[in-house]
């Protein structure tokens, strides 16, 4: 029992750091209220700014993508209960950015600059909705599985682990990556796109469409019926017009 009670524990305080990390990215990468953003005043030269922050959003990148790699989940739960397996990723995850946030150098430079009030509020408006909808997809999916809430409960309460099943949530029925495409209205809407915020969000942008591939081949290997989903709902921009496709499940991301 004292095991169960150890995982569920680390799952929460895994949690818990993840969702500091995740407001603290609205601040840093909006320029809002948090000692360290995404701007400032350089204090290095462009060239080493820009390595050490290529660097950074790199070492996200990997330690991203082959976390959530099948591979890795097996390799990992040799060591570690396979409760706590999504929790863990979810810490490395959050440290990765932590590090990021303490070592972001700023590049100076401002490549557009809206000083229109409306346009500011759009802007801004566009930046909000894309936060909200980043978490709006995790609860379609399931936000307590997605962070490794799920899984250390039912470990804690003596259940089985069982697979979320293959559904067809709302925004899933639009588009296949609903949080992918909430990244970057966060990422992209900003009235002020200085060089290093263009860095950051065309680095991300560029791991997004490389992941969405990774993601989505071992989704194909897990669920035949992604196959088909696939085919009918578009990737990141949904259809305005032309026949309706039959409705096909969504399922949640790695």
């Amino acid at each position: 029992m004292l095991k169960r009670i150890l995982v569920f524990g680390y799952g929460v305080t895994c949690y818990a750091i993840f969702f500091a990390t995740f407001l603290y990215a609205i601040g840093f990468v909006g320029d809002l209220v948090v000692p360290r953003t995404i701007d400032g005043t350089p204090t290095v030269p462009l060239w080493i700014a820009l390595v050490v922050n290529l660097s950074l959003l790199g070492l996200f990148a990997v330690q991203h993508s082959v976390m959530a790699r099948p591979a890795f989940k097996r390799w990992i739960t040799r060591y570690i209960p396979k409760a706590a397996e999504r929790s863990t990723y979810v810490l490395i995850s959050s440290i990765a950015l932590i590090v990021l946030f303490l070592n972001w150098e700023p590049m100076g430079g401002v490549i557009w600059q809206v000083d229109n009030p409306v346009g500011q509020g759009l802007l801004y408006g566009a930046y909000a909705f894309g936060w909200l909808l980043v978490l709006l997809a995790t609860f379609l999916i399931n936000h307590f599985d997605l962070f490794g809430l799920r899984q250390v409960w039912l470990y804690l309460v003596g259940r089985p682990y069982t697979p979320l099943t293959f559904k067809t949530p709302a925004l899933y029925r639009m588009v296949r990556h609903p949080l992918y495409v909430g990244w970057l209205f966060a990422f992209w809407a900003t009235p002020v796109m200085t060089a290093a915020h263009l860095v950051f969000a065309v680095m991300t942008t560029a791991y997004i469409l490389i992941a969405i591939q990774l993601e989505e081949r071992d989704l194909m290997d897990a669920h035949p019926e992604y196959a088909g989903y696939r085919r009918r709902v578009p990737m990141l921009i949904p259809r305005i017009r032309g026949r309706r496709k039959p409705q096909d499940p969504a399922v949640e991301t790695a």
